[in-house]
């Protein structure tokens, strides 16, 4: 990790938090991050590249794409910043949660190649 300003600053955008939100257990490329967030990729871009500065994503280039993800040693530290520091909107992160489900289900028809070494494997569970 950089330095606590550099932290700070990550922490400190809404839309960079949603950003992290997004990534922290899937990994998402830009266009995909640009189309559930509903920016232009250049201001996601921009985001992301002071995400980025602090050491907290790791990246996967499969040919002109490259994903992001929360590396795992974060994930617990961002979950209890998320706690103790609840996001204004909570339906936001909901409805950025809901609109990455549907992104990620068409993501084999998409212009986007799915990550190899990025793929999150979800734990199957019985039913309920």
């Amino acid at each position: 990790m950089s330095d606590v300003v550099t932290f700070s600053k990550a922490l400190g955008d809404a839309t960079r938090w949603r950003i992290l939100h997004l990534v922290m257990e899937e990994a998402l490329c830009m266009c995909e991050l640009a189309d559930i967030l509903g920016m232009p990729q250049s201001s996601v871009s921009s985001h992301v590249q002071v995400i980025r500065r602090t050491g907290m994503l790791e990246s996967e280039s499969c040919g002109k794409w490259t994903y992001f993800r929360v590396l795992p040693r974060y994930r617990k530290l961002l979950r209890d910043i998320g706690k103790s520091f609840p996001f204004p909107d909570d339906s936001q992160l909901e409805t950025d949660a809901a609109k990455a489900s549907r992104r990620l289900s068409v993501r084999e028809t998409s212009c986007c190649p799915a990550p190899r070494r990025l793929v999150f494997r979800r734990k199957t569970t019985g039913p309920s």
